[in-house]
């Protein structure tokens, strides 16, 4: 591995074939959760706060990349829906989380389900057994590329 010069001919191809690859079956992987009546978006911020007690609706609009109005508007529309509700900020009073509800912490659980199960199930029909040790493998080498 090289720490100086111009990036080499196969690290060129290699970073254009990722970013191709991981785009593409991103957007598949989110179309698999059949996501009834929220938009892509909505789905999105559900599924990012699975994982948290809450977060603003500016650290929202930051990881998704989009403008706090824009993220404001979809926050409202499911707050609307019961999908999700505002908390005051246990640390500072002033600011307020996004959290899920019951209902789209369900509703984000089950979106979550069927995305991993659509996945293994295309591993499972279109890759041999050999292939899917090589995904393993892969995605070892790219978790690297996250940590300095």
């Amino acid at each position: 591995m090289s720490d100086h010069g111009a990036p080499s001919p196969s690290a060129v191809s290699a970073a254009h074939d990722v970013r191709t690859v991981v785009g593409r079956l991103r957007r598949r992987i989110r179309a698999a959760a059949d996501t009834g009546d929220i938009s892509l978006t909505q789905a999105s911020v559900l599924a990012r706060l699975i994982d948290n007690d809450g977060l603003s609706v500016s650290d929202l609009a930051g990881i998704e990349g989009m403008r706090h109005q824009s993220m404001a508007s979809t926050v409202a529309a499911l707050e609307g829906l019961k999908l999700v509700e505002r908390r005051r900020d246990p640390e500072d009073g002033r600011r307020m989380l996004i959290a899920l509800t019951a209902e789209g912490r369900r509703r984000a659980e089950e979106a979550r389900q069927a995305r991993g199960e659509w996945l293994a199930d295309q591993l499972q029909k279109k890759c041999t057994e050999e292939e899917r040790q090589t995904v393993i493998t892969a995605m070892a080498v790219l978790e690297r590329l996250l940590h300095d």
